[in-house]
């Protein structure tokens, strides 16, 4: 991913100053590309409940990066990083990456003696972190090519037509994206490939991120409303749909950006393949039945009341609603595996159940049955 002609990351350790971490504000994306620092680890938890950093890998990278900041205030002492950890894992409930880099931080604390260095340690992890999830993303992109690249040779070299949810791209994550990770290797190779993306309502994920980041990279792309996917559908127009996931139980369900299991419902109407782009970070070994145990967070009703644009040279919110009316805003949805055509993951690409899972991950599995 590119922006400007530069490769980059969507967090990182600010060059002038080791006690600021920066990342991009994607609240303002995108009319305007602002940078913004995070100098304590509540502002990394504000950055996450106020969706200046969205998607589940880097929510993940934010929350590390957070608890190396409270290891800087505390002075290197690990009763208040433990404390930020607590107050981190509160602040988004679906996500599972939150968790997992919340809980590797902690175990790298768990093996310090007093004499370490606790501050350098958290630091090392908290990068290794990001390190990772580009080479993973990548691995995505690599083993899901394949499946744009027999589309392309099926179509006789007609365009490839990718239907996408929400924003899967190189902003969910530190850089590559999950479900957008084929589509840009695709490009790399020569493949004509196109994009349908979904506004994705409320936050309009979609329109303002996703949109954003293909023009960035020249990747042909539409934008259409939300319930316009079904008919594209009907009508021949999409070979594949990928999108990501924040959480997947070990039985394959996954849950994603609320209207995700729409798409799926409707790919399986129309015979078109819908796989799940996701990290390994992202499976959750603890659960088995999605609908019963994922939690669903519900946000603020302003975010579907509002909406959020350009007037003139000044962004603006504006009420969309009348004032009295009640408003229900589920963030995510669960679509069961058997709705899923296949899970891609950096090792692989698997049937979305436990058996194929297990294939790919034997040794997560193994340890989550300990």
């Amino acid at each position: 991913m590119n922006t400007a002609g530069e490769s980059f990351r969507t967090i990182w350790l600010s060059p002038d100053d080791p006690a600021i971490v920066q990342i991009i504000d994607q609240r303002r994306l995108p009319h305007d590309f602002v940078i913004a620092d995070l100098g304590t680890w509540r502002d990394g938890a504000s950055a996450i409940t106020n969706m200046a950093v969205r998607g589940a890998p880097l929510i993940g990278a934010t929350a590390a990066w957070s608890l190396y900041l409270a290891s800087i205030q505390s002075g290197g002492a690990a009763g208040p990083v433990i404390e930020a950890a607590d107050k981190l894992m509160a602040t988004r409930p679906t996500a599972v990456n939150l968790r997992w880099a919340i809980e590797r931080m902690l175990g790298v604390m768990a093996k310090l003696s007093d004499h370490d260095d606790l501050i350098g340690r958290l630091r090392a992890e908290a990068q290794a972190i990001c390190d990772e999830d580009v080479e993973i993303s990548r691995g995505i992109g690599e083993h899901g090519l394949p499946l744009l690249e027999a589309i392309a040779k099926r179509k006789d070299g007609e365009t490839v037509n990718v239907l996408t949810h929400c924003n899967a791209g190189s902003l969910a994550t530190i850089n590559w994206g999950t479900a957008t990770a084929p589509v840009y290797l695709a490009q790399e190779k020569g493949i004509d490939v196109h994009v349908w993306v979904d506004e994705t309502r409320p936050r309009n994920q979609g329109s303002q991120l996703t949109a954003w980041e293909l023009a960035q990279n020249n990747v042909p792309h539409t934008l259409i409303v939300d319930n316009a996917g079904g008919h594209l559908m009907q009508h021949g127009m999409v070979d594949i749909c990928i999108t990501g996931t924040d959480r997947t139980t070990r039985s394959g369900d996954v849950a994603n950006k609320i209207g995700t299991y729409l798409k799926a419902l409707a790919a399986a109407a129309n015979n078109i393949p819908f796989y799940v782009a996701l990290p390994s970070t992202t499976i959750d070994w603890t659960i088995h039945d999605g609908l019963a145990e994922i939690p669903i967070e519900q946000r603020d009703p302003r975010e579907v009341s509002h909406v959020y644009g350009r007037v003139g040279g000044n962004t603006v919110e504006t009420l969309t609603v009348g004032s009295d009316t009640a408003i229900s805003n589920y963030a995510f949805d669960v679509t069961p595996a058997s709705l899923v055509t296949g899970l891609i993951t950096e090792c692989g690409v698997c049937e979305a159940s436990e058996v194929g899972l297990a294939a790919l991950f034997p040794d997560l599995a193994r340890q989550a049955n300990d």
